[in-house]
Order: C-alpha cells, then sequence, then structure tokens
C-alpha cells in the first residue's frame, strides 16, 4: 500500500500571555505538539491515544490546517500542507476532512441537515446542479443511517448520535481520502459509540478511507486501528500495531495506560497487577527536561533529565521512546 500521509518532525507551539499581565511582559511558549514523524497508508487506520492535554486534537487541527504548524512537514500524497498558504491548500482541504468531538456543538443550528450536508460540495463544486446535490445529500444519509426525510429538520431535533452521523455525511459528502476523527465517539452513550464506531469501520472498508482515530477508550481504539500512537505532552512515546501495542507494551506509560482498562471479569481485575503513576500531568508551559514522563516515571533514571529520548526501532513498524523499556504482558479485553 501507498503512503498518503507523512508528518515528519511536526512541531506546533502558541505564545501565552499570562491573565493579568502587563501588555509588555513577554509570552510564555506553549510545546502543545513536539516534533511528531509518523505516516498513514491508504487504507489504513491510525489511532492516537493519550491523557486529556497530550495535544492529540492540536495534532489533528494541525493536519487539517486550522492552527499552524510551527515546524516540520506534512506531505499529504507528496505535497508539503504545512508550507502552503490558506488560497492553494484549498486544493487539498477536500481530500482530508474531520469528524469533531462534539456533534451537536459542530453543527450550525440555522442550518437544515440538507444544507449542512450539501455546505461541502457546494463550497467545492459550484457548478454541480440542485437536483444532483439533493440526490447526493439523500443518498449519502441512508448510507449513514438517517432517513432521506428528514433532509429538512434542524440540529436540535436530533439525538446526539443522529448528530454524529449527519457529521459523517458532511465530512465525506466530498469523497475524501483522509477522515480525521477528533474523538468521535466521547460525547454519546456506550451504546450508541459502538454503532458509530461499526459505522466508521464499515465506511472505511467500502470506501478505501484513511482514518486518524483520536480516542481516550483504548479498547474502542485497538477495536479499529490498525497500527496505535501513545502521546504524552505533546510527544511521542511509542507506536505500534494495535495488537502488538495492547498485548505486549514497552513504555512505562503505554503499560500504565492499558492497565487502567477495567476488565469485566472481577477475579482477573482483582488478580491484576496495576502500575501507578505519581503526581499530576506537568504544564505543558514548563515540561520536565529530557524525558518530559520521567517526573511521573516508575522506571525513571538520573540521566532521564538530560537529553530527549529518541525513538528506538522495535521492527515490525515498533518504535519506542524509551532507553529502558521492556516488554510488559497486560491483560485487555476487547
Amino acid at each position: 500500500m501507498s503512503t498518503i500521509l507523512s508528518v515528519k518532525d511536526l512541531s506546533v507551539t502558541f505564545d501565552v500571555h499570562k491573565q493579568g499581565a502587563w501588555p509588555w511582559t513577554p509570552a510564555q511558549r506553549l510545546h502543545a505538539v513536539s516534533q511528531m514523524s509518523f505516516h498513514i497508508k491508504a487504507g489504513e487506520c491510525l489511532g492516537v491515544v493519550g491523557e486529556s492535554g497530550s495535544g492529540k486534537s492540536t495534532l489533528a487541527r494541525a493536519i487539517v490546517g486550522t492552527v499552524p504548524s510551527s515546524g516540520g512537514q506534512i506531505l499529504f500524497e507528496g505535497a508539503d500542507l504545512a508550507r502552503m498558504d490558506t488560497r492553494q491548500r484549498r486544493v487539498h482541504r477536500r481530500d482530508v476532512q474531520m469528524i469533531f468531538q462534539d456533534p451537536l456543538a459542530a453543527l450550525n443550528p440555522r442550518m437544515t441537515v440538507g444544507d449542512i450536508i450539501a455546505e461541502p460540495l457546494v463550497t467545492h463544486e459550484p457548478k454541480t446542479p440542485r437536483v444532483e446535490v439533493k440526490r447526493r445529500v439523500a443518498e449519502l444519509m441512508e448510507r449513514v443511517g438517517l432517513l432521506p426525510n428528514l433532509i429538512n429538520r434542524y440540529p436540535h431535533e436530533f439525538s446526539g448520535g443522529q448528530c454524529q452521523r449527519i457529521g459523517i455525511a458532511r465530512a465525506l459528502i466530498l469523497k475524501p481520502k483522509l477522515i480525521i476523527c477528533d474523538e468521535p465517539v466521547s460525547a454519546l452513550d456506550v451504546s450508541v459509540q459502538a454503532q458509530v464506531v461499526n459505522l466508521l469501520m464499515e465506511l472505511q472498508r467500502d470506501m478505501g478511507l484513511s482514518m486518524i482515530f483520536i480516542a481516550h477508550d483504548l479498547s474502542v481504539v485497538k477495536h479499529i486501528s490498525d497500527r496505535i500512537i501513545v502521546m504524552y505532552l505533546g510527544r511521542q512515546m511509542e507506536t505500534a500495531s494495535a495488537e502488538k501495542l495492547t498485548t505486549a507494551p514497552e513504555h512505562p506509560y503505554t503499560q500504565a495506560l492499558i492497565s487502567s482498562v477495567p476488565i469485566p471479569d472481577p477475579k482477573l481485575e482483582k488478580a491484576r497487577i496495576r502500575p501507578i503513576l505519581e503526581g499530576e500531568l506537568p504544564s505543558p508551559l514548563a515540561p520536565p527536561s529530557g524525558c518530559v514522563f520521567r517526573t511521573r516515571c516508575p522506571k525513571a533514571q538520573a540521566s532521564c533529565a538530560g537529553e530527549r529520548p529518541k525513538m528506538i526501532d522495535l521492527g515490525e513498524n515498533h518504535f519506542v521512546g524509551c532507553p529502558f523499556h521492556a516488554p510488559a504482558k497486560v491483560i485487555m479485553t476487547a
């Protein structure tokens, strides 16, 4: 399979002014994403997991282009999106679409469902006849599990799961090559989550889509992803296949994340050994030197405060950013 997206040393920084400070006070530099590198092949789903504040959503928005990158490359089919201005990037925008976390907030309350889904098509293909636009909207609504006769209703008349289906239809109306899902099921009930995830998997298979799936729930990410990236404080901790990462993780942070997933079997849940992380997530305005995870890592050594650890290639597309890595068998249900 060919590589559709290649991200190399991507960084995103923001200048943050302290509240109540004098106007001439120098701004603090916040490193939301720091030197991330990965690739996605055509038809592949890449999962991204990590605690809140780890930079997952910022990474997604940098790829889409809603926040500017501070360094690195975003190569989409060989073209560097990070170097393009707004006008140049518009050409590629139709091929990279996004599904947002809050399904209702992502929809314009003043527009009907039909107009919301059709908006990208009208914007990028303004010469498309209205009859054809309506036909494609109705066809896509049915494809995502919505009745076409609801086309003239407004977002507030739908449930959260239905609103997310509307968002999925809007993202797919242009037949994109890459879909970025920014925690698309976190605001939904568990039963509805399963329906939406299964719908995304079905659409990916039928349409040959590449996908970046961001979520907190590791069991959901394992279910839908081919490979998974683990992020912490804007940095990449570990990358591996979904099966490898969830059964034999190497990085201490990955091991702690997986051990936090509950097991339905009471006996197994009671007998399991959980690595406990000490302390709170550090501020991205003042991250620890060297390895950013060292302040909470049970394997931390004095040398961890020195240089930033490099990603170690363990073979079979398995990379880990810890010199003291060691495999750990964990129990995780799907």
